[in-house]
């Protein structure tokens, strides 16, 4: 009796050791990571100062930028995707570059499908007519915000590595001047037969919006992406803006050249509603007016969604 007794024991022990490892790997495990808020700040700053002039493409202004996002991905373990972080424009008179890192699945099989993060690090640059003596756009909500967002997400999946897929970080130069990296890097990862799941790229978010929803997702009919993100994070993160619609914004942002050539949900979300920032391509659009504990509390909640994706055994999120 007393060998039984040892033995249930030894069952109930073992089965408790096995029902904390499968949920230390379920997806569904409370998620325990905590954005700086401290690190938001100083990413948001340093790319949205007046060092930066403005990040026009191809001038030493985003070349600086590009320099201080590399170091970013050094000290977060994320390596570049080509032989160097920069991917230098086919399609730019001048020269300028995406910068352009990755992540690798954990999954022998899943790390085969990529998804892309991404935001426009350039901004237009010095002002021809200033305000108040003040020349330099600094692009602080377009889109050093949607960078910093990025790098946040970049530093959890490069120290933590919990990512089953694979995930390209894409910090796009010339978006300004019509889309210009993100169509350069498509179109060159469609030629290398990239094998892209999903993109989810991020716009203008350094201030909130006025809504039951905390963004928006442009292309909101196109896909799943909405209800999925929804789902994951359990509350209603993302919602329909109408304007966005009216303005065909899912065509405007760096999302589309991924869209078009890889046919996969590829859309751009974003808290920029056309009513609560009045600083759009102006040289007002600085550091002061962000909101940093909104920006901390969005890149907060969208993290643990991204990780969802990045681990659901199965391509959830498709084309309607």
């Amino acid at each position: 009796m007393r060998y039984f007794y040892f033995l249930i024991v030894f069952i109930l022990v073992a089965c408790k050791s096995a029902l904390v490892s499968d949920v230390s790997k379920n997806s569904d495990a409370i998620f325990t990571y905590k954005v700086d808020e401290s690190s938001v700040n100083e990413t948001l700053k340093t790319l949205s100062s007046n060092e930066m002039q403005g990040r026009e493409a191809g001038t030493a202004g985003i070349n600086k930028a590009a320099d201080y996002l590399i170091e970013r991905l050094k000290e977060y373990n994320v390596k570049p995707y080509f032989k160097t972080y920069r991917d230098t424009l086919t399609n730019f008179k001048g020269t300028t570059f995406n910068i352009v890192g990755v992540i690798e699945g954990n999954d022998p099989i899943l790390k085969e499908e990529f998804i892309i993060l991404g935001a426009h690090y350039d901004h237009i640059g010095i002002a021809k007519e200033g305000i108040d003596g003040d020349f330099i756009n600094n692009g602080a909500n377009d889109d050093a915000s949607g960078v910093t967002a990025v790098a946040e997400l970049a530093k959890y999946f490069g120290t933590h590595k919990t990512n089953k897929r694979s995930v390209l970080i894409a910090f796009f130069t010339a978006e300004e001047t019509g889309l210009l990296g993100s169509f350069h890097l498509a179109d060159k990862l469609k030629k290398s037969n990239f094998n892209l799941y999903t993109m989810l790229n991020f716009e203008m978010i350094g201030v909130p919006m006025t809504a039951d929803y905390t963004a928006y997702i442009t292309g909101f009919s196109k896909s799943n992406m909405a209800a999925k993100i929804n789902e994951y994070s359990g509350t209603k993160l993302v919602g329909y803006l109408p304007m966005e619609f009216q303005y065909q914004l899912f065509l405007r942002s760096d999302n589309y050249p991924f869209y078009q050539e890889f046919n996969v949900p590829s859309q751009t979300v974003c808290t920029f509603d056309f009513t609560n920032f009045d600083y759009y391509h102006h040289v007002k659009d600085e550091f002061e007016v962000m909101d940093i504990p909104h920006m901390t509390n969005f890149i907060q909640d969208i993290l643990p969604v991204v990780e969802k994706m990045t681990n659901s055994k199965s391509k959830e999120i498709k084309l309607k």
